[in-house]
């Protein structure tokens, strides 16, 4: 017995089933699908709308992005989905991109130069839009897709080559300067600081913020001792810098992680040492994490607010989108959108 076809959610409806439905024509169809320029009776784009509500009809993005040389699709490339940090940074932007009609494409760089340029070889295939740089590396695609006018965004950290594309994030100066700006009302002298690679811009500008303003305090503040190394494992990082900070037998007032994830294994190995945190060493970190009210009460943090994170990203882009004829350095770096920061003190 022959029954008709349905189509549900899960099925692959064209045009002409489309057409059929709806008793028009498949280029009456485009037409109306794809917003052309032409005078459509209302009643047929009615029935064509319809037809499209009731096949659950999906245009061919890909076909028509080739067609018309862009798409709704951004690249988001973050570089390392497994810090909580960053996956509450592509959460915000997530959210900022789908209220405004865009699709987002995430990709985890894992903060390494190959399979970043990998995935911006393929987002270059993809014709995405734009692409959102979440904590970037040097690389030579990257270098390409700047030369092209390609619309980038940086996103927690600057562009590493300084250019102008715009940023998106904390004053990280400033944030280093009101940490120290605590560490001096509190009277403490002694203080150490944890970091990982001040190669980039966002661990060395808080590290940079920090000493220049307890340089400009003076007094007898002792010589500010620094542990850490370069490296992708901020966990491991931070256990081994205070591994090697307790090993001096010289406990100091204070500890300054530049990331929430340098306090975690700075935590760990002053916790196997036997020491109860806040109450026999403080810690104060940068980013504070969504999850650090819920699991680390001992840890006071600058606050990066990542839910303006998203909105600020679409401003940036919507500038950038608008007026692509206007990319010099000055219009560029007008563009960057300094999100506010706040100091948690908890303990």
């Amino acid at each position: 017995m022959k029954t008709s076809r349905s189509y549900g959610k899960h099925s692959h409806a064209t045009l002409a089933s489309v057409a059929k439905r709806a008793g028009v024509s498949i280029a009456t169809v485009s037409r109306v699908v794809n917003g052309a320029p032409v005078k459509i009776a209302a009643q047929t784009v009615l029935a064509v709308r319809k037809a499209v509500a009731d096949l659950d009809y999906r245009p061919q993005s890909a076909g028509r992005a080739l067609r018309k040389g862009t798409t709704q699709i951004i690249a988001v490339l973050a570089a390392n989905l497994g810090n909580p940090t960053m996956a509450a940074i592509a959460s915000s932007i997530e959210h900022a991109l789908r209220q405004n009609g865009y699709v987002m494409l995430l990709c985890d760089t894992h903060e390494q130069a190959d399979i970043q340029d990998e995935y911006l070889r393929e987002m270059e295939a993809l014709r995405v839009r734009a692409v959102i740089m979440v904590v970037a590396v040097p690389s030579p695609k990257l270098d390409e897709f700047r030369q092209a006018g390609i619309p980038l965004v940086f996103v927690n950290r600057r562009d590493p080559v300084r250019s102008p594309f715009p940023y998106v994030g904390i004053d990280n100066a400033a944030a280093g300067r009101d940490v120290a700006d605590y560490c001096l009302a509190k009277g403490w002298r002694d203080i150490a600081v944890i970091h990982a690679s001040l190669v980039y811009s966002a661990g060395r500008e808080r590290l940079q913020g920090f000493l220049e303003r307890l340089q400009q305090a003076g007094g007898d503040m002792r010589p500010v001792r620094q542990f850490g190394s370069a490296g992708l494992d901020h966990l491991r990082i931070g256990e081994q810098a205070m591994q090697e900070l307790l090993a001096q037998q010289m406990r100091p007032d204070a500890v300054i992680c530049l990331s929430d994830l340098l306090a975690y294994g700075a935590y760990k190995q002053a916790s196997g040492a036997g020491l109860a945190i806040p109450r026999d060493l403080t810690m104060i970190s940068f980013d504070d994490g969504p999850l650090n009210q819920w699991i680390a009460q001992w840890l006071s943090a600058v606050r990066i607010p990542y839910e303006l994170i998203g909105n600020a990203v679409i401003s940036v882009l919507t500038a950038m989108l608008e007026n692509p004829q206007d990319k010099t350095p000055r219009a560029q770096a007008a563009m960057d959108k300094i999100i506010p920061h706040q100091l948690i003190i908890r303990g």
